[in-house]
């Protein structure tokens, strides 16, 4: 194997463009494979925290993610009836020094876009879908539903939680509808900052009921996420309409600040889903194909690092293929060694800030809220949610682990 390897992804989301991008400043040939008819995603608000921008950062789309991002000034907690706060994180001043980088809130679609710069048209094809994998001696072959086929090096299943390359490797398996539901909506904003509405990310918490809040577009949007326990199964579409006034229905008593909010939202760009689930897997790789983002490692959004992780597994993927350019085999397993346990670790972590967000009994509220102003007491600078470890890790410095790793080995 060499640089001059042909990787063929599957899905255009922001994992599959991710990869394009890493793979070609590494002089890796990428070709991507998408359904849809065109690149674009939904519109959505996502939070760049400072372990992803590294890796932005590293793509060269530092200035890019300045230019559509917006720098909360903290991550705030909230009770949700009367507003006061559990919790108060700094962002803005303090994230660079302690993180090595900022905390960005933006759109999805704007994020998409920047990743998708440079990529090609000869390297993209719309319209197709995968419809399952061959292995071959040395090669992969990944079929679609027009009769075409694409033979390469390696094939990268990037095509979310209903991998269809997941299934061809490991046997098709359901996910699991976890009991919650979830609602979002961009509110556009006129002047900013809204009088109920901080320039913070807020985590609003709740019995059974969370909602997170805050502004994209430079300032120029809110974005909502609001998550409800339902025992009814709900679709897992992106797409399926909700109303406004379902969602002030299920919020009924919150803080008059969310529902001032809520009462902002446009009727016809309201949506659900429910929120599904897989256990961490103990592979990833089985011959010349491999998987990334939610294709591998599906996620509940409760750490904000479905993208993020996607991100850093584009990173990593392509800087192994270029490090270890010899051995294919060895490249994924290095990538897998970097990238499972930490991807599964935020996966299970994710669901326990699902339990925490949502806690109902007054002894449960009061311990937890105890519990967040024990640590800021500790440390000003505490991240209420716990996620220090999340932020702090860079993905950029894989390099430098991969050749220890090798040291080690060959000691």
């Amino acid at each position: 194997m060499s640089k001059s390897l042909r990787v063929g992804i599957v899905g255009g989301g922001i994992g599959g463009v991710a990869l394009a991008r890493s793979l070609r400043l590494s002089g890796i040939d990428a070709y991507v494979f998408e359904r849809a008819n065109a690149f674009g995603e939904i519109g959505a608000g996502v939070q760049m925290t400072p372990n992803a921008a590294k890796v932005l950062r590293a793509l060269g789309l530092g200035e890019e993610l300045a230019r559509i991002g917006f720098l909360p000034n903290a991550m705030v907690g909230r009770n949700w009836d009367d507003a006061r706060e559990l919790f108060h994180t700094p962002l803005r001043e303090v994230c660079p020094s302690l993180f090595g980088a900022d905390f960005w809130h933006v759109h999805r679609a704007d994020l998409h876009a920047i990743l998708c710069e440079g990529i090609p048209a000869d390297r993209v094809r719309f319209n197709v879908s995968c419809t399952g994998i061959t292995q071959l001696k040395d090669k992969a072959v990944a079929h679609f539903s027009d009769g075409t086929q694409f033979e390469a090096d390696l094939i990268v299943g990037a095509d979310g939680i209903h991998s269809v390359v997941r299934d061809s490797l490991w046997g098709k398996t359901p996910s699991q509808y976890t009991g919650h539901m979830c609602w979002r909506a961009v509110v556009p904003v006129e002047q900013h900052p809204l009088p109920f509405v901080s320039p913070d990310a807020s985590f609003w918490m709740g019995p059974k009921a969370h909602i997170v809040t805050y502004y994209v577009k430079g300032g120029a949007a809110v974005n909502i996420v609001a998550v409800n326990e339902s025992a009814n199964w709900v679709t897992e579409s992106w797409t399926e309409p909700s109303t406004r006034e379902e969602l002030l229905a299920a919020f009924e008593g919150w803080h008059d600040n969310i529902l001032h909010l809520f009462e902002k939202t446009d009727a016809q760009q309201i949506f659900k889903w429910g929120l599904f689930d897989r256990d961490p897997m103990t592979q990833w790789s089985k011959g010349n194909v491999t998987l990334l983002g939610d294709a591998a490692h599906p996620m509940l959004p409760f750490l904000s690092q479905g993208a993020a992780m996607a991100i850093e597994d584009a990173y990593v993927l392509a800087a192994a293929l270029s490090h270890f350019s010899s051995d294919l085999n060895e490249a994924l397993n290095a990538y897998e060694a970097e990238r499972r346990p930490r991807t599964a670790r935020v996966q299970l972590e994710a669901r326990e800030r699902g339990r925490t967000y949502h806690l109902s009994t007054p002894e449960e509220k009061r311990k937890r809220d105890e519990d967040f102003q024990n640590a800021q007491t500790k440390d000003p600078n505490a991240v209420g949610i716990k996620a220090e470890w999340v932020y702090s890790y860079d993905a950029t410095a894989c390099v430098e682990r991969f050749s220890e790793s090798t040291k080690v080995a060959t000691a």
